[in-house]
């Protein structure tokens, strides 16, 4: 099975706090749920982009976050939780999901959203509602985006020294220039393999 996005892990994640009664933290919740979700050691081996930390304990994580913010979970202590008494009268509804839509529909959640669409980052408007059915965390959604402005940016720089080649008066130059992108691309690798291993 894939990993689940960080939507679809948000109703079993509930249902677990709701069965355990008592506080919980992320690393107890990730144990359960990859059981009850059948995930393979693969699965849980599939790191973000950046090798910092695993997709599945990314995912539960923002899963948790969202459901604490629309009042569904509450924070104990630093990386604790339990579910509350809103969590709780939402499970007997017999949700067949949990989903930002969802969410919505509490202030709370909805302050937050707010809260969110003030920083630059966000003040792009969502066509259509698409934070909605986003499935990317907004950790995996930022890697994406650097990686792509990454490549886009060597795209570009090598498309432009191609574009001057011929201004240029040796072929040595040329070729220098060449390498030295390559090189550039290289070393961005190297900075995000040592981040692994670093992790590992």
């Amino acid at each position: 099975m894939a990993v689940p996005d960080y939507q679809s892990v948000m109703l079993p994640l509930l249902k677990f706090a709701a069965k355990k009664g008592t506080e919980t933290s992320t690393s107890e919740a990730v144990e359960a749920l990859a059981k009850e979700l059948s995930l393979t050691e693969d699965d849980m081996k599939e790191m973000l982009p950046s090798g910092i930390q695993s997709t599945f304990v990314n995912r539960v994580g923002w899963a948790s976050t969202y459901m604490k913010k629309a009042g569904l979970l509450e924070a104990t202590r630093r990386g604790f939780y339990q579910i509350t008494e809103r969590g709780e009268d939402l499970l007997k509804k017999q949700p067949k999901a949990i989903n930002v839509r969802l969410l919505k529909q509490y202030p709370e959640f909805l302050e937050f959203q707010q809260l969110k669409g003030t920083r630059s980052s966000d003040k792009v408007p969502d066509s259509k509602g698409a934070s909605d059915v986003s499935t990317a965390t907004p950790s995996e959604a930022l890697e994406a985006a650097y990686e792509n402005l990454r490549d886009e940016l060597a795209d570009e720089l090598l498309a432009r020294l191609k574009k001057y080649r011929q201004r240029f008066s040796s072929g040595s130059l040329w070729s220098c220039l060449s390498k030295w992108v390559t090189v550039v691309r290289v070393l961005m690798q190297v900075r995000q393999l040592a981040g692994v291993a670093t992790v590992g």
